[in-house]
């Protein structure tokens, strides 16, 4: 019986799932987690990138120990950020997405290329932190001198497993630098940012292998973890036209699978995405997620189990709600302090605050479901959810209540699903 490995790396944790297929339906079995999270280094925020590895190959051991043999293994991971490279030599630190570096250099970008100019190429929304930007921080600071290649997160890492450079189309996607209209990085507009072209190679497509670690062969996977997650929603998913999906994590990706890009101006004034998907393209939002969440658990009550958490908000009255994607809830000191800052009346009690931000993040989906059903002009009539939100039974009620769709709530690992599927695939291709 062939096994799969996937190994899929979030913001806060990740995970090796062995997969195969038994009976023509897929078996999966956790091997390995471990956590992940940003650290502080000379007040910016990076990746342990050498820690990540650590686990990757401490996982990849626990499977081969658990099962004997493994047929291929994958690697995916959020999107945006990358490690330079100077030949073999890495420049040092990789900095995460969410740190404040690309704050002064994006009216530069913008006044280079006008937004409306790079979504027309690109249809990529804006967020501060796209590659785009950071990488014009790199070029400013110097940081692209002599540099040779860079790696997004799960190619830096499978390059590390296998010695070979590729760079993989779904995560391409989220830099800000691919063309919509060809599916290749975009050289007009590395040239008009003067970044060096010799960065941006012809892309390799989810399925492609790329060399071997410890006789197990190494594919790409769709490596930007929402699109395996997206390719393990449609695997599951009974319905004959394309339905919405929120891929609830740290963020909350909500989209729909569309055959091309949508680079409209309405799409652009509501600061939709169009990013890379297995043979179709993915118009999706990045919302708050559980982000916000989790945050306000680090600081009022650390040790308190998810489910008691859910059962308080549940008991709460509180009927106070925040702008959820507003820029104070996106890495503020304190989560609570960004919560009383923004609301007139101040919870009272633990749950409260969840409440209010459990209640926050049902209506940042309402609305982007209303825009979504404006953009593509069509109405829908359910809303698949994967990841963190989908075992929430109460963000799932008020989901379905702001929202007026039928909640699907998938309690899968639906990522890791897809990167099994793709890495499937390509074996029996």
């Amino acid at each position: 019986m062939r096994r799969y490995l996937a190994i899929d790396i979030g913001a806060s944790s990740g995970r090796h799932i062995v997969g195969w297929l038994e009976g023509g339906k897929m078996q999966a079995k956790e091997v390995y987690r471990f956590p992940n999270g940003v650290q502080e280094k000379d007040d910016h925020l990076t990746w342990d990138i050498e820690a990540l590895l650590g686990h990757a190959k401490a996982g990849i051991d626990k499977a081969l120990d658990g099962f004997g043999a493994l047929e291929s293994l994958s690697i995916d991971t959020w999107g945006c950020d990358y490690v330079l490279l100077r030949g073999d030599e890495e420049v040092r630190p990789c900095y995460a997405y969410r740190d404040g570096r690309t704050e002064n250099v994006i009216s530069a970008v913008h006044g280079k290329i006008p937004f409306s100019e790079l979504y027309a190429h690109t249809g990529c929304q804006f967020q501060p932190f796209n590659t785009v930007y950071q990488f014009c921080d790199d070029l400013q600071k110097g940081r692209l001198e002599g540099v040779t290649d860079f790696l997004m997160v799960p190619e830096y890492l499978l390059w590390r497993l296998t010695g070979v450079k590729a760079k993989e189309y779904t995560n391409a996607t989220t830099t800000g630098l691919v063309s919509a209209q060809t599916g290749e990085f975009d050289l007009e507009l590395a040239k008009q940012l003067d970044l060096p072209a010799h960065l941006f190679p012809v892309l390799s497509q989810p399925g492609t292998a790329v060399g071997e670690y410890k006789g197990i062969r190494a594919v790409l996977c769709a490596t930007h973890d929402t699109a395996s997650a997206v390719e393990g929603i449609l695997a599951v998913a009974d319905a004959a036209v394309p339905q919405p999906y929120i891929s609830s994590g740290t963020w909350s990706l909500l989209g729909v699978k569309t055959p091309k890009p949508l680079t409209d101006e309405k799409s652009m004034a509501a600061n939709w995405s169009n990013e890379g998907g297995v043979g179709y393209n993915r118009y999706q939002k990045n919302i708050m997620g559980m982000w916000i969440v989790n945050r306000l658990r680090d600081e009022l009550c650390p040790d308190k189990p998810f489910p008691d958490i859910v059962a308080e908000a549940e008991e709460s009255a509180f009927d106070g709600v925040v702008d959820a994607n507003a820029s104070a809830f996106l890495a503020p000191e304190s989560m609570k302090a960004a919560f009383d800052g923004a609301l007139g009346t101040k919870p009272q009690t633990v749950g409260d605050y969840f409440c209010c931000a459990y209640r926050s993040l049902a209506l940042s989906y309402r609305d982007a479901i209303r825009e979504l059903e404006a953009n593509t002009s069509r109405t829908y009539e359910k809303l698949y959810i994967v990841g963190g939100g989908a075992k929430n039974q109460f963000l799932n009620r008020l989901t379905e209540e702001a929202t007026g769709k039928t909640v699907v709530a998938l309690p899968i690992e639906a990522t890791a699903l897809g990167n099994l599927k793709i890495q499937m695939g390509a074996s029996f291709s």
